[in-house]
């Protein structure tokens, strides 16, 4: 079950009739994160975490992934803004709900931490509000996420969305070692929870040496914390997003994949349960 609803405030990029003093101020509140930029929200069950969650879907991303199915989100200018004490309000509006079903807070995008300011702000407020928090996140930019940020997240969905540097780069276009590189982070910090997902897209990521990079990557986090990942989800590529990507007019790469058969789907997920892993 999801509900989405878009937020209906002021643009970013509706500047041109502030003066100057309006827009210093309105950055300055942009920088310290009092104000954020944001697609929309949904209150989901069942998926982005445990429970009944408040997703909030953030503006702007660094990646830009063949398979994206949210290309709206790309960038801050085409968000709405709003303010962290807005957020933190409809949060407590539904703490009955989160404590009836054990859900929580979810920060999605986009990428939430092209925005680390307004995310710590909103994460503050959710612990200070008793609520579960949870980053759907790529991890690339995972130094901007500060060590008192981290500690009022508890579970953190990390996208490996491939073990091998080349087809990363050639499904992101970046690089993959600053994932790889917060995921240590998270296995080292000693608290938070980690969910691993891997998007399997046939002709992209399904190659089994890259997979077989994936799998040991994850082990290697329990390495580091035992029970660090508590769970690996293997997502199926589906064409759900395609029609954005045309009304975006776009060009999508992808346009004739089809999404994995069930068998090599059960292969993928064998390849993580070989480490031991939980596996869905």
């Amino acid at each position: 079950m999801a509900m989405t609803v878009a937020v209906t405030n002021g643009r970013l990029g509706d500047v041109e009739t502030a003066s100057f003093a309006d827009r210093t101020e309105r950055l300055e509140r942009l920088h310290s994160g009092e104000l954020g930029s944001i697609n929309s929200w949904e209150l989901v069950t069942a998926v982005d975490g445990p429970g009944t969650r408040l997703t909030v879907f953030m503006n702007g991303c660094p990646l830009r992934c063949l398979y994206c199915q949210n290309p709206e989100t790309w960038f801050m200018r085409d968000g709405i803004e709003v303010e962290a004490s807005e957020i933190i309000a409809r949060i407590a509006r539904y703490v009955p709900v989160f404590e009836a079903t054990g859900g929580g807070l979810t920060l999605s995008g986009g990428e939430i931490l092209m925005q680390p300011a307004f995310a710590a702000r909103v994460l503050r407020g959710a612990k200070e509000l008793g609520v579960h928090t949870c980053l759907d996140t790529s991890g690339f930019l995972g130094r901007a996420l500060t060590d008192e940020a981290l500690a009022d997240t508890d579970l953190v969905l990390l996208d490996v969305k491939s073990g091998d540097p080349d087809v990363y780069r050639r499904a992101t276009g970046q690089a993959l070692e600053p994932t790889l590189q917060f995921g240590r982070r998270l296995a080292r910090e000693g608290r938070v929870e980690v969910w691993v997902r891997f998007v399997l897209v046939p002709g992209l990521t399904d190659a089994w040496s890259n997979v077989e990079r994936v799998a040991d990557y994850t082990a290697s986090l329990n390495a580091l914390r035992p029970g660090a990942v508590s769970r690996v989800e293997v997502l199926p590529f589906h064409q759900l997003g395609r029609e954005k990507w045309h009304q975006l007019r776009r060009p999508y790469v992808l346009e004739d994949t089809q999404p994995p058969s069930p068998e090599l789907v059960q292969r993928v997920r064998a390849q993580f349960r070989a480490r031991g892993l939980l596996t869905y």
